[in-house]
């Protein structure tokens, strides 16, 4: 019997500002906003989606039964080298997709490249602190 398949999965990001945020997405790395809201004057949680890819975003905080929640975001950027990415994006061609971005200006942490674990891409930090890794196995 063949298991059921699973079509993807997308991490969702704490952020301080989802308006912010998504207009980062959209015009900077060229994601396509999928949902912003739930409403234009109470925007609390938005999606990207690029291709395959989809990211969720959530602010930081919101009012649950009367209360103030807030959660702060804890990407895993800054924390040790080996524990430094919060997404991995599947790029059938970085090269391409690093040469898009650095014609928007995008800043890349870690610059396009082969790494030991023989994966060919490359790494941005997003406007929250984010890291995000674009490539592929070499």
């Amino acid at each position: 019997m063949t298991p059921p398949s699973i079509s993807g999965i997308s991490p969702l990001f704490i952020v301080p500002n989802v308006t912010e945020t998504l207009a980062f997405y959209r015009d900077v790395l060229g994601f396509d906003i999928a949902f912003r809201g739930p409403a234009p004057d109470d925007e609390f949680f938005g999606i990207v989606r690029r291709g395959a890819a989809q990211i969720l975003f959530k602010a930081l905080g919101e009012v649950v039964e009367g209360k103030d929640i807030a959660v702060e975001p804890v990407p895993n950027f800054k924390r040790q080298p080996a524990f430094s990415l919060d997404a991995f994006l599947d790029v059938a061609d970085p090269d391409a997709l690093a040469e898009e971005f650095a014609s928007r200006g995008v800043r890349f942490a870690v610059p396009l490249g082969n790494d030991d674990d023989g994966l060919r891409g490359f790494v941005i930090e997003d406007l929250n602190g984010y890291g995000l890794f674009f490539g592929r196995r070499a």
